[in-house]
């Protein structure tokens, strides 16, 4: 009977189990049906709000300033050539490449003793023909003075034929005595035709004479030209380039020996695009004399120099576009002919505009200006200079308004942001272009810029006297270093 009783409260603990778990089973079906027919419920979204960097809109005169790259070149080279051919004897002290020179000063001397002997058989030949030019002007002197008598013979023997003559009429003479005068006058003028005749030789005389002289005072200055051909002066102040020649060494007429190139007149050449070109021509289509600054990249401490454009090419070279321009440079210290160089125009100003980070502007030339419960506008203006990172814009009735500075996808014309302005967040720190040097990275970066033979002292001493200081600017070491090959 025990066993029959715990079978049957076995039994039915079973099967109170079993229908518990029914129950529960039929809870959890129920519950699932009814959230499956449930409609979800939706959060209300919550509008997204971007933080963007603004800046305020402020029109006022710009000068753009666009830049080309160009070479500079020298004013003032000439080529020195000896005028005579020989031996060198003579040179300057510092013909040598990079040489300096001043006006008036030798240059080189060739031997001069085939010219000195050709200037004394020159002067001979000068006293030979003046001394021939005195005895023919003697000579035409007697001559002339011989012509005169002979012609007072004949006028006498003209008045005896008239004495003879006037006796015959008279009936005293007689015909011979008048024919023996007359034979005596057409001697007497025939002595007057041969003295003539004597007159014009020495005349001629004369003039062959003074055509030598005049060839020998040819020679004369010919030989003293080739004397001072042996000798080249400096026609102008400069520095030798290209120097070919040596002392004792042989040099032909006419050879060219080296370059003399004016480093204080120095100019720069630059290609600019025919639309660039436009900008600077003034109303009457020619061209502005506009200041330019030429800026040559020297290890961090560029070396600057400013200029005036002075004229233009005069035709497009074969297969070039655009407009090549040239600038006068004023006091350029440390350039040289061949520096590549970078060239910044100024353009004439322009009025009404300002001046926006680049990022600013889209492709449709539109702006991102703050309105009303910080939502964002959409903004058409012209876009006229794009200039570094920058670009230079005209919008009407923008004044004063705030505009952001960085767009990005995200962001549009309606959608609601945190501005962010100039200044709000700034704070103290170390500025991250500054770094410090250990002391061996230091003298490493001194001793390559004094090791540098193509840096001027001046430009040597401004980079020194950055690197010796506590913290140097990354930029500057990281070139340096570039050009080390670390």
């Amino acid at each position: 009977m025990r066993f029959l009783r715990r079978s049957l409260v076995g039994l039915f603990l079973i099967a109170v189990t079993v229908g518990i778990l029914a129950y529960a089973g039929n809870t959890i079906y129920s519950s699932v049906q009814a959230r499956l027919s449930q409609e979800p419920m939706q959060r209300p979204p919550r509008e997204r709000i971007f933080a963007v960097n603004v800046l305020s809109y402020q029109p006022g005169q710009v000068t753009p300033v666009m830049t080309a790259f160009g070479e500079v070149r020298a004013r003032r080279t000439l080529e020195l050539r000896a005028q005579s051919g020989g031996e060198v004897i003579e040179l300057h002290p510092d013909f040598e490449e990079g040489g300096i020179v001043r006006k008036g000063e030798l240059v080189l001397r060739v031997d001069p003793a085939d010219a000195q002997s050709a200037l004394q058989v020159a002067r001979t030949d000068l006293a030979e023909a003046q001394a021939d030019l005195r005895d023919a002007e003697r000579t035409l002197e007697l001559a002339r003075e011989e012509l005169e008598a002979t012609r007072e013979q004949a006028r006498l023997r003209e008045r005896a034929l008239a004495r003879q003559q006037n006796l015959r009429d008279r009936g005293v003479g007689t015909d011979s005595a008048v024919e023996e005068a007359e034979l005596v006058v057409a001697s007497a003028n025939q002595a007057v035709v041969s003295r003539r005749q004597s007159v014009a030789q020495a005349e001629a005389a004369l003039e062959t004479t003074r055509t030598g002289l005049e060839r020998a005072r040819i020679n004369l200055a010919e030989a003293e030209r080739d004397l001072a051909d042996t000798e080249l002066y400096a026609p102008l102040s400069g520095q030798f380039s290209d120097v070919s020649l040596t002392e004792g060494g042989l040099v032909s007429s006419n050879e060219r020996v080296a370059d003399l190139i004016d480093a204080s007149a120095l100019e720069v050449s630059f290609r600019l695009s025919t639309v660039q070109y436009s900008r600077l021509l003034d109303e009457a289509g020619k061209l502005r004399p506009a200041p330019v600054t030429v800026v040559l990249d020297v290890f961090g401490a560029d070396l600057e120099a400013t200029g005036t454009i002075t004229r233009e090419s005069a035709a497009v070279g074969e297969g070039q576009v655009g407009r090549v321009l040239y600038a006068r440079l004023d006091g350029a210290a440390g350039f040289r002919p061949g520096d590549f160089v970078t060239v910044r125009i100024e353009e004439p100003p322009l009025d009404g505009v300002a001046r926006l980070p680049a990022s600013a502007i889209n492709a449709a030339g539109e702006l991102l200006v703050l309105g009303q419960d910080d939502r964002l506008e959409a903004v058409a203006v012209t876009l006229l200079r794009r200039q570094d990172d920058d670009v230079i814009v005209r919008g009407a009735d923008l004044a004063g308004r705030e505009v952001v500075a960085e767009r990005s996808p995200l962001l549009g014309a309606g959608i609601k942001v945190r501005p962010i302005r100039p200044g709000a967040d700034a704070g103290g720190g170390q500025p991250p272009d500054l770094v410090e040097l250990s002391p061996e990275r230091r003298a490493a970066l001194i001793a390559f810029i004094d090791g540098n033979p193509m840096m001027p002292d001046a430009a040597k001493a401004r980079v020194k006297a950055q690197l010796e200081q506590d913290r140097v600017p990354a930029r500057m070491v990281e070139r340096i270093e570039s050009r080390m090959g670390g």
